[in-house]
């Protein structure tokens, strides 16, 4: 690591924006894991309430930039597509 004054504090930002950004995806990759989940079961009403998380936190984190907006977009589409199979 550079010791100078502004590499430091580079540094200690990169460390902070990681630590949020992995939080951010974690806490997707669990709410998706929870759609797939009640899918897998069968259950259409906790799919749909579970779609609605998942779908607000993906989006959120694009916006944040912590995914690509296209890969947001793509998950969503799948998710959504598995969704109406269980509808239907």
């Amino acid at each position: 690591m550079a010791t100078h004054k502004s590499a430091i504090k580079r540094h200690r930002q990169s460390l902070r924006r990681r630590a949020r950004n992995r939080h951010i995806k974690v806490g997707t990759g669990t709410l998706v894991k929870r759609f797939k989940a009640s899918v897998a079961a069968g259950d259409a009403e906790a799919a749909t309430a579970n779609f609605a998380a998942a779908e607000r936190s993906i989006r959120k984190a694009a916006t944040k930039g912590v995914i690509p907006k296209t890969r947001a977009s793509r998950q969503i589409s799948r998710l959504a597509r598995a969704l109406n199979a269980l509808s239907s």
